[in-house]
């Protein structure tokens, strides 16, 4: 019998907790607690990988200031993600633990050798999102008056991941002999040097960190314009989308494998995960008024557009929300997830948009309704899609042990019913349970 099993991720951030809703967990998860307690949660249902994403600025793109980002805690504060990784992979056995980082931000030795421990920490289940960052607020925090053009930024990123692959080689793996007789750790024979001198980086290496379980992490990024796919298809092993509907996550996967085999890769070890917020209820009626409620709140317009204008440094409060959007706008920042939201030629009013499934932003399909209503059309939507899996998140990434547990305890156990999801971890490694189907 077929193999219909999908993969499962789920796409958070280090902000403050679901703070102001009736069942939310007081906003101040600082010590790491609340993510490490959903990181085990996610792990007894058996999840591929739990990510978290990042930002390195305090916004302050819409209405012209940090008000609306302070206020309403969108965006910001929001803690560095790698501690939490380690947490989060210590308090865990067999879950994948991902942390978004920026190669704008990083040198690539220290990013190398920062993802090479987190995978020994983990024992072989670190993942590194790979990001070129969006923002010129976050430039002005490292040196730069604005970021380089987003396609030269991707041309540095090709010359970055080269080091990259370079200094992670820079070890033999079987460099540590641990001879203990002859008194020898490592071998210096199997350490070597890198002497990289691109248009970019000069790095001389080798990396001074022991080879890690995995040999390095597994590279995921979220590449959505032409540039961005491609660099998605050289280099990830897992890409994370959010596309407009089914027909539209078939053509993004088709169009993903279809550019890695054109770069000599094998199309089955690159997994796509589709972005989805469920909305789940005891009845379809009850998980539908839950929607709506959503959807009307007083401040879920404001949460979104200040969301959508830090990562596209566009000020959202300039415009009528009951009106369309008077031209077609472009970004130097997060180009595909903005043509995503504008839907340009629609005739949709501002507000209409950040509606449109549900903020628009991060869900790729509708679901609402009971686990097994949500169950069954996950099904449907991975059959016709023709794999690989979901990436669970909510659309401005708060979350609540409320919504966690209707997850790993209703939805998750109807998906297990159906063969859709696994029961058990085969292996170890994150990268082994990736390519497991």
């Amino acid at each position: 019998m077929a193999d219909k099993r999908f993969h499962l991720g789920w796409f958070m951030n280090f902000t403050p907790d679901e703070w102001r809703e009736p069942f939310g967990q007081g906003g101040r998860p600082w010590d790491g607690q609340f993510y490490v307690e959903m990181a085990r949660s996610l792990e007894r249902a058996c999840f591929d990988y739990i990510m978290i994403e990042d930002k390195l600025m305090v916004p302050q793109t819409y209405g012209g200031s940090a008000k609306a980002s302070l206020n309403h805690g969108m965006m910001v504060p929001k803690h560095d993600p790698a501690p939490l990784a380690v947490a989060m992979g210590m308090a865990t056995q067999r879950l994948g633990v991902i942390a978004t980082m920026s190669t704008m931000a990083y040198p690539p030795f220290l990013m190398a050798r920062l993802c090479s421990t987190i995978d020994s920490l983990t024992n072989g289940r670190f993942g590194w999102n790979v990001v070129t960052s969006a923002e010129d607020l976050m430039a002005k925090n490292f040196g730069m008056d604005r970021l380089p053009p987003r396609d030269q930024r991707y041309e540095m990123a090709d010359e970055y991941m080269d080091v990259m692959g370079k200094l992670f080689a820079s070890w033999d793996p079987d460099a540590v002999v641990l001879d203990r007789d002859a008194g020898i750790y490592a071998d210096e024979t199997k350490v070597r040097p890198i002497d990289f001198e691109g248009k970019y980086y000069k790095v001389r290496g080798p990396l001074n960190t022991v080879p890690s379980p995995q040999g390095r992490p597994i590279y995921v990024q979220a590449g959505a314009s032409p540039k961005g796919r491609d660099f998605a298809a050289t280099h990830a092993d897992s890409i994370v989308s959010v596309a407009s509907g089914v027909e539209e996550m078939r053509k993004f996967r088709a169009d993903i494998r279809e550019r890695a085999a054109k770069f000599g890769r094998d199309p089955d070890t690159i997994k796509v995960m589709f972005c989805v917020t469920p909305t789940l209820g005891e009845t379809d009626d009850e998980a539908r008024a839950k929607y709506e409620r959503m959807l009307n709140s007083p401040h879920f317009i404001v949460d979104t557009l200040a969301s959508l204008a830090a990562i596209t440094e566009i000020d959202f409060a300039q415009y009528d929300l009951d009106k369309p959007l008077p031209e077609k706008l472009v970004t130097n920042g997060e180009s595909g997830t903005l043509d995503k939201f504008q839907q340009w030629g629609s005739g949709k009013t501002l507000k209409e948009l950040v509606v449109a499934g549900g903020g628009g932003l991060v869900s790729s399909v509708e679901l609402v309704g009971t686990p097994d209503t949500v169950a069954d059309r996950m099904g449907e939507v991975m059959e016709e899609v023709g794999g690989d899996g979901f990436l669970i998140t909510t659309p401005v990434l708060r979350v609540s042990r409320r919504f966690i547990t209707e997850v790993t305890d209703g939805l998750v156990p109807a998906l297990q019913k159906r063969g859709l999801a696994r029961t058990a971890y085969a292996h170890e490694k994150l990268r082994d349970n990736l390519l497991d189907f």
